[in-house]
């Protein structure tokens, strides 16, 4: 088992201030102003989970630059993987 530091934060305006040595920065899509997060993450991974339904919200996010948009489903699914480093999920 891997050992993972999670710091979380209801504000996507933050996160690049909580994302400092980070590997993986993991963002609700759904949030506000989560479509802004890949902006000053250079070099940190980012993953964006979102509603299957909400097709649009996906691709935006696969536009602002997200690395990896899952379904939320398959984020949950896949989020020992994930975070193990062992595989990353299929989205």
């Amino acid at each position: 088992a891997a050992a993972v530091e999670v710091v979380r934060t209801r504000d996507p305006g933050e996160v690049a201030a909580e994302a400092s040595g980070a590997d993986v920065v993991v963002v609700d899509l759904s949030a506000p102003g989560a479509l802004a997060v890949p902006d000053g993450l250079e070099g940190v991974r980012t993953v964006g989970f979102g509603s299957h339904v909400d097709r649009e919200l996906l691709r935006a996010a696969r536009d602002a630059g997200y690395d990896q948009v899952l379904a939320r489903s398959a984020f949950f699914s896949g989020l020992p993987r994930l975070l193990s480093g062992l595989e990353t999920p299929r989205g």
